[in-house]
């Protein structure tokens, strides 16, 4: 697998090239769509992209967990966690970029 790390400067260089915004442009429109779904998300709301996949949030209960190290028994708080469900296209693609 690489190493490399697709970053907001690539997303927003790859509109620049393929779009043909300005690079300043290009920039502001990634970080507008980027903070959509954040602010969707930290809102409660699911986010689905086509042909992508889905972004949801999940409320966990509190429950009783195990320290492996000790078995020492610990409280694990409820909390909010972020899922990502890839659809079956995403899927499809990656498990083909994988050689199977």
């Amino acid at each position: 697998m690489s190493e490399k790390t697709l970053t907001r400067m690539d997303l927003s260089e790859a509109v620049f090239r393929e779009v043909g915004l300005s690079r300043n442009e290009s920039a502001q429109l990634v970080e507008s769509v980027l903070q959509h779904v954040s602010d969707a998300l930290v809102a409660g709301e699911t986010v689905k992209i086509s042909s992508f996949g889905t972004f949801s949030v999940r409320d966990k209960a509190a429950r009783i967990g195990r320290n492996p190290k000790t078995g020492d028994e610990v409280p694990i708080h409820p909390r909010r966690v972020l899922t990502f469900r890839p659809s079956h296209l995403m899927k499809d693609r990656v498990a083909a970029g994988n050689g199977d």
